[in-house]
């Protein structure tokens, strides 16, 4: 499978807004969409134009996927899958790219961005419910435990991840006990509490087309 090698600013930087590629560092670094608003190239600043209807919604749905880390083809099929659910389906594929291990990992502050949690993830430092799971695409079901394995408790990259998180910051439907470096899926999110900054009914009228 193709992955994205070059650097994340671009990608922020091509979006026009913070990403959070780089997780925790984007608050603490001067990032490169604050000073250069406009996308990557040598004549990108020269040639900004009015975005067309299809270019608004193609750029939200570039949002919504490089902010997960996912491929198109990966993303697409969890399109399809809310799709065929009863509900509001940009909605429903928010909620669900939220269940993601990699995801839940990364919001409860046991990695610094969604990148590191999948590598620790493919690695093996964490359990679900007490069983070895190294795939990050894995969905979370409501009470699921997360543990960091014993042989990983002392990892510096979970430790300093756990430092920047604080208690204020830990998102509702979540919990962790930073002592005995676990944490609890409580309950599915509802869309109004999950801070993504993208209009996901966009993609939906995208790929409606």
């Amino acid at each position: 499978m193709a992955r994205y090698i070059d650097a994340s600013c671009k990608l922020c930087r091509r979006e026009r807004q913070k990403l959070f590629l780089k997780g925790s560092k984007c608050y603490s670094e001067k990032c490169p969409v604050e000073k250069r608003n406009y996308p990557p190239g040598q004549s990108a600043k020269a040639r900004r134009q009015k975005l067309s209807e299809y270019g608004l919604q193609l750029r939200e749905k570039q949002k919504i996927r490089r902010s997960y880390g996912l491929q198109e083809a990966q993303f697409r099929n969890y399109f399809e899958k809310a799709l065929r659910q009863t509900g509001r389906t940009g909605e429903i594929l928010v909620k669900t790219l939220e269940r993601r291990f990699d995801n839940v990992v990364y919001r409860m502050g046991l990695a610094p961005s969604r990148k590191s949690a999948r590598i620790l993830i493919t690695h093996g430092h964490f359990l679900i419910n007490n069983k070895s799971v190294n795939i990050p695409s894995y969905l979370m079901f409501v009470g699921d435990i997360i543990k960091v394995q014993s042989k990983s408790k002392k990892l510096e990259v979970i430790h300093d991840s756990m430092k920047r998180m604080k208690d204020s910051l830990m998102l509702p439907w979540l919990s962790l006990d930073k002592a005995n470096m676990e944490g609890v899926f409580l309950n599915v999110p509802e869309r109004v509490d999950i801070p993504l900054l993208a209009n996901e009914q966009l993609v939906v009228e995208l790929y409606s087309k």
